[in-house]
């Protein structure tokens, strides 16, 4: 039995209350109805900014009407102070997901993203220390490698932030470990690897490569891949991130607590074969599918070359173990996005 599963059975055991921050966005929206899964108790915190009432509507669909009965769900903005503390009273885990994200979008809107990723951080970390959360588990990101040549990222070794968003993932660990060392407050910080799954934003000018592809090409429309496609990424599916916060806000090793960890799998891809690989399983969904032009344009700012998860410290630490690698999860994303893009097409 592995560790996550061991977890589950002591959580379906000895439910506890959580907080969600982001609780209607992509990744947000799955922590949340895994605890509800699990019988766990679980209040949202979301202000819709990038989250869906989709999302949450579609959680209602998964779980019994007892479980959903478990979920407080609060619409309100982490900028705002008094919005965290009500969130936070009578929670015992934090798990912050709230954030601006895209590397583009901090780009064109650096004080958006300060605001929600900094000021909002630091909102969230005091009223979890006012409060007495036992642990904050917070979402940070690969980003913070900035120029870093080196593979793969190893925790102690990072380079230059190269965007706004990466400032901004970089300064909440700095934080994360002040209020660790200055009030007690226990932290742990997931650095993601280009995190992707069901329910994933495929619209808009800061949508994720994933998703914005399946689209396209469900679609037929144009592929724009930036750069030569020779760019790699560790690929993540959203089923490990679950995992890993949910082992990072339980973990009983004094060693495993104030640091931060990689989430990924450890393996890279590029963006051209992701595409290959991308087409191939829609291929397979709606065979006669003619492959959409590609369309290859600049290189983006901000955009790192390469990316890969030396994961050990995850696996040794928190007992993390991804369960699903590229083309497992790239199946049932896919087929997710596919049969919705169809329908509504």
């Amino acid at each position: 039995m592995t560790a996550y599963e061991k977890l589950q059975e002591e959580l379906r055991r000895q439910p506890r209350t959580w907080l969600v921050t982001g609780a209607a966005g992509f990744i947000g929206s799955h922590l949340v109805e895994t605890l509800l899964k699990l019988d766990q108790f679980v209040v949202g915190l979301d202000n819709f900014s990038t989250g869906s009432k989709s999302n949450l509507e579609d959680i209602q669909t998964r779980v019994t009407r007892e479980q959903w009965k478990k979920f407080r769900f609060i619409e309100g903005d982490i900028v705002d102070l008094n919005t965290c503390l009500a969130a936070c009273q009578g929670t015992e885990y934090v798990l912050h997901q709230a954030a601006l994200g895209s590397v583009p979008r901090s780009i064109a809107d650096p004080l958006g993203t300060y605001a929600n990723n900094v000021t909002g951080f630091i909102n969230m970390l005091e009223a979890s220390r006012r409060v007495g959360i036992k642990r904050f588990v917070y979402a940070s990101s690969s980003s913070v490698y900035g120029d870093d040549p080196n593979l793969p990222k190893i925790e102690n070794r990072i380079g230059v932030p190269l965007s706004p968003y990466a400032a901004s993932k970089l300064i909440d660990e700095i934080y994360a470990g002040v209020y660790a060392r200055t009030y007690g407050l226990e932290t742990i910080g997931l650095r993601y690897f280009n995190v992707f799954g069901p329910r994933q934003d495929p619209n808009g000018p800061y949508a994720a490569v994933i998703p914005r592809w399946i689209a396209a090409i469900a679609k037929g429309h144009k592929v724009e891949i930036y750069g030569d496609g020779l760019t790699s990424r560790d690929f993540c599916y959203v089923a490990n991130v679950v995992q890993a916060n949910l082992l990072a806000a339980l973990a009983n090793s004094n060693t495993a607590i104030n640091r931060v960890f990689n989430i990924g799998t450890g393996q890279k891809t590029t963006l051209n074969q992701l595409y290959q690989t991308i087409l191939e399983i829609t291929q397979r969904l709606k065979p006669g599918l003619t492959p959409p032009p590609v369309e290859y344009k600049d290189f983006r700012p901000g955009d790192v070359r390469h990316s890969q998860a030396d994961i050990t410290a995850a696996e040794t630490l928190l007992g993390y173990r991804p369960t699903h690698y590229l083309r497992d999860g790239l199946e049932p994303t896919v087929s997710w996005f596919f049969k919705r893009l169809i329908n509504n097409s």
